[in-house]
């Protein structure tokens, strides 16, 4: 088992919805939960820039990204893989 398989990275699933900037992605990512007084669901969005070496991600793909360690003042997350 390699030391980068062993520690626990947070994953987390959304569409890239920005690349303008050179190695870096923005990502929305969408959660669901449930409110604790009315109890209706409700969708609560929120935007994280990722690292990304190559520039492989486009406007609408699906991708995953994972924590890492910080790359600028935004940038603490980087591209795991493209789901498409």
């Amino acid at each position: 088992m390699s030391a980068e398989s062993k520690t626990f990275k947070r994953k987390l699933d959304g569409v890239v919805v920005s690349i303008k900037n050179d190695k870096t992605v923005v990502v929305n990512v969408e959660r669901r939960f449930k409110h604790r007084t009315y109890s209706k669901f409700i969708n609560k969005t929120k935007k994280y820039h990722a690292h990304d070496e190559q520039n492989s991600a486009k406007i609408g793909d699906i991708v995953t990204i994972i924590e890492s360690k910080p790359y600028s003042k935004l940038k603490k997350w980087e591209l795991f893989k493209v789901n498409k």
